[in-house]
Formats: C-alpha cells, sequence, structure tokens
C-alpha cells in the first residue's frame, strides 16, 4: 500500500452505533493493522529509466535518457528520488521547462515519493554520451 493510502485512512473503519443503544450522536472509529509492503529502491530504477525514456528534447528525436543528458538517479529507502541531469548546450530554449518535464515523469512511476531534479552543467554534455540507439537513430553510427 503506498503512503497516500495511509495517511488517507485506508485501512480503518467507520463503525455506525448501534441502533438499539439509541446513541447516534458519536461514531467510533476502529484501527485495523495495516502491513505496508518495503519496495527495493533498486526495483524502482527500471520503471524510472522507463518513463524518462518518454520525455524528448523537442529539438531532437531521441530521449532524454538515451541523448545521455540523464547522469545520476539517486533512490532513497522511502522511495524518494534525485536526479542530476544536463542539457545539449547552456542556452538551450527548453532550459526553464526541460527539469519539469523531468519531474513530472518521475512522478508518474508508482513508489515514487519525493522527486527533486538538478540541472548541472558539470562535465558538460556531450556526443560520447548518447547511447548506441541514439547514435543510430542520429545517423552517426
Amino acid at each position: 500500500m503506498n503512503r497516500l493510502a495511509r495517511f488517507a485512512g485506508f485501512g480503518r473503519r467507520k463503525q455506525e452505533p448501534d441502533a438499539q443503544d439509541g446513541d447516534t450522536a458519536v461514531l467510533h472509529e476502529e484501527e485495523v493493522e495495516v502491513t505496508v509492503e518495503r519496495m527495493d529502491p533498486e526495483e524502482l530504477r527500471e520503471p524510472i529509466i522507463a518513463s524518462l525514456r518518454g520525455v524528448h528534447d523537442p529539438e531532437i528525436p531521441v530521449n532524454i535518457y538515451d541523448l545521455g543528458l540523464i547522469y545520476r538517479i539517486d533512490i532513497a529507502g522511502n522511495g524518494d528520488v534525485s536526479v542530476d541531469m544536463t542539457l545539449t548546450a547552456p542556452g538551450c530554449p527548453v532550459a526553464g521547462m526541460m527539469p519539469l518535464m523531468v519531474k513530472s515523469a518521475v512522478e508518474r512511476v508508482e513508489g515514487v515519493g519525493q522527486v527533486s531534479v538538478q540541472l548541472v552543467w558539470d562535465p558538460p554534455w556531450s556526443a560520447d554520451n548518447m547511447s548506441d540507439e541514439a547514435r543510430l537513430q542520429l545517423g552517426l553510427m
């Protein structure tokens, strides 16, 4: 069960008062113990990468992961994710919206908690960062 379900009170039952008692003003809450399954943070890595492959640089017809724009994906034990990414050039016109697109893509993965995306410039991006699939798609192989 995810954290939102626990906070929303999933697993608690409100019981209606017994009509024979005539006490209709008080509702009693019964706590039900719920087992929360822990997920290994590394199990989230592949779904996160798959989601990132759905994000494309509008100027280049290749996804940002295969372009090599994602430098680091750290996944905490509680599901929080931190991503370091770069852009092909500091003057990229989508510099303001690309980190938001990345954050949104990672947040859609089930089991992910808080997401932070940092735009970094060191080391600078180069075509050497691209996957073979990206190079082939762009005709560089």
